[in-house]
């Protein structure tokens, strides 16, 4: 599958690439960031973290149609990468990064609902799930926002340590009819 570029009202999302490498290289390796993501994720980031991401993980899973990234990109400034979100087949289906500077002001919302509408209309996928820490209270509230709910309770491993943590749920059916009310952030 080709994997398109995605628009919202400020961003641009592209599909993820080689020459991304150096902008993720240089944003994403800071502990507000990688605290809450899966224990997976190498920390004390390397310093050709990005580089191996890309290469060895999203690429050959973009091929191979197991999994969908992009980087996120400003309207304003479409040059500038400000962070990732990522699609997965499994039972961890979307992912997402920002760059400190640029959260707490709605635009993961934004992002999330263009690659939810993503994952349920163009991949034809009935349900989404999402682990996240409980403490990882901006991820939450964009799960709420989204009329996700969570199913859930167990203790995951994540970069900061085992957290507490719930899985949230949204059918393709939720999904429509909360689109359907007007429902964009």
């Amino acid at each position: 599958m080709n994997i398109p570029n995605l628009v919202t009202e400020r961003l641009l999302l592209r599909p993820l690439c080689h020459k991304d490498a150096p902008q993720i290289q240089e944003k994403f390796p800071h502990w507000e960031i990688v605290k809450y993501l899966s224990v997976v994720v190498p920390w004390p980031y390397p310093d050709d973290g990005a580089e191996d991401f890309i290469r060895d993980i999203a690429l050959p899973a973009m091929a191979r149609g197991e999994a969908w990234h992009w980087s996120i990109r400003p309207k304003s400034a479409p040059s500038e990468l400000i962070g990732v979100i990522s699609l997965r087949k499994g039972d961890d289906n979307r992912g997402f990064w920002l760059a400190p500077n640029w959260q707490k002001q709605g635009l993961m919302s934004e992002a999330a609902i263009a690659v939810t509408d993503f994952w349920f209309d163009v991949l034809g996928e009935e349900i989404m799930r999402i682990p996240k820490a409980i403490e990882n209270e901006g991820s939450v509230k964009i799960s709420q926002r989204s009329n996700m709910r969570p199913v859930r309770t167990e203790i995951r491993e994540y970069v900061g340590g085992k957290m507490m943590s719930q899985i949230w749920e949204i059918t393709r059916d939720e999904w429509a009819d909360f689109r359907s009310k007007g429902n964009d952030n």
